[in-house]
């Protein structure tokens, strides 16, 4: 069964959805995680192959404390972008919060040498706090 091209249903443009995804970021700024969380979850169902939206969506759902939903979005934005640091961070804490020590700590030893300073000092923190 072909999946149903809902953007192309609703005759939205790429602008649209851009502009839908800066307004959900916005309300990520403001703490309003819930408004984002629903935005972000219509632009999954309009765009499903942006990782940038599936990477968001798991972090939102991170930060909300709700691993296991987490973990469904994160594995989706490294099927469409692999490797992508911020999203296995993402993917670490999900697996810490789910008690899979093990995987997050797989995973951290990995990023602990990541180029990007924030990438890799989180990782080192979180090898820390869960060695």
């Amino acid at each position: 069964m072909a999946k149903h091209n809902w953007r192309k249903e609703l005759g939205w443009t790429e602008d649209h959805c851009e502009e839908l995804r800066t307004a959900a970021y916005s309300y990520i700024r403001q703490g309003k995680y819930d408004i984002a969380l629903s935005i972000f979850e219509a632009l999954t169902v309009l765009e499903p192959e942006n990782s940038y939206d599936s990477q968001t969506l798991g972090a939102l759902y991170v930060e909300l404390n709700q691993p296991s939903k987490a973990l469904k979005h994160l594995d989706q934005a490294l099927k469409l972008e692999p490797n992508h640091t911020p999203t296995l961070l993402n993917l670490t804490k999900a697996f810490f919060m789910l008690g899979k020590k093990q995987d997050g700590i797989n995973i951290c030893k990995m990023l602990q040498n990541d180029p990007t300073p924030a990438v890799s000092s989180t990782a080192k923190a979180l090898l820390l706090a869960y060695s």
